[in-house]
């Protein structure tokens, strides 16, 4: 009878369990971190350090000339893998154009997709072209030689590569959405960063005194986070099933013990034998 307790424990240990792991998986979803229905900005930056901010989960629309280079930062945090796409409105008449996106993150490194239509040549007819790219899982912290996604500002940058001189300066419009996917315990690491790359993105200029005729100019730090704040803390959902583990083989010890260890002593041994 004893023995026949030993299943019923295992399975009301592993609903607790699921239980406490049911808010970590409801994460798994894509995250972003602004309302779906949040207005984005509707420009783009020229260069990294005039790059304008937008929240994951917004979509930020620019009109810009075919040939300019377009620059957009957002903030991703540790667990998160971003996934940014680019949807650019061609002009009725142009000739063949090569659209690129690419992703650098607050050190400006360019960061590698894992998959995703990075770059796409659009025909001479063609009224739009998507482009896409996923990026790696961002870590809490990673090696100073190693090159992986840290938590921070990320840049994208949208131009055409490869263009005929009869498009350049055409209008075109465009729009830029960011988005995360919250990848749970898998992709926890034993260590964090002090502080999240966001190194000066802009200039600020400030006049100095009364007057206008001086000013200076200061770095600007992103302002943007994530939601809920820059986590790349210990806890994540691999402790729970750690904590499962531990539990599933202490009662499988037990079992193997009761099973082992016989029925004691048989009626026909005469005691002190």
């Amino acid at each position: 009878m004893r023995i026949t307790r030993l299943p019923a424990a295992a399975l009301l240990t592993l609903g607790l369990a699921a239980a406490a792991v049911a808010p970590a998986a409801a994460d798994s979803s894509p995250s972003p971190g602004a309302s779906e229905d949040a207005a984005g900005p509707t420009r783009a930056g020229t260069s990294f350090r005039t790059a304008t901010e937008f929240e994951q989960g917004q979509t930020a629309t620019a009109r810009a000339s075919v040939g300019d280079y377009l620059y957009w930062s957002f903030p991703a945090d540790a667990g998160q893998r971003p996934t940014v796409r680019a949807t650019v409105k061609l002009p009725e008449t142009h000739a063949a154009e090569t659209w690129r996106v690419d992703v650098y993150d607050g050190l400006r490194r360019r960061q590698a997709c894992q998959y995703g239509a990075q770059t796409r040549t659009a025909p001479a007819d063609a009224a739009s072209v998507e482009l896409a790219c996923v990026l790696r899982t961002v870590r809490a912290w990673s090696e100073p030689w190693a090159n992986d996604p840290l938590p921070g500002t990320y840049y994208i940058r949208l131009t055409a590569v490869n263009l005929s001189a009869s498009d350049l300066g055409q209008s075109v419009d465009v729009e830029v959405r960011a988005d995360s996917k919250d990848m749970g315990g898998a992709a926890a690491v034993d260590g964090s960063l002090a502080e999240p790359l966001v190194p000066g993105i802009a200039l600020r200029t400030e006049a100095d005194g009364e007057g206008d005729e001086e000013k200076s100019s200061s770095a600007v730090l992103a302002a943007l986070e994530p939601e809920d704040g820059w986590t790349s803390g210990w806890w994540s959902d691999r402790w729970v099933w750690t904590a499962v583990g531990g539990a599933l083989a202490a009662l499988a010890g037990v079992a193997g013990y009761r099973l082992t260890r016989g029925s004691g002593r048989p009626s026909r041994v005469p005691p002190g034998v």
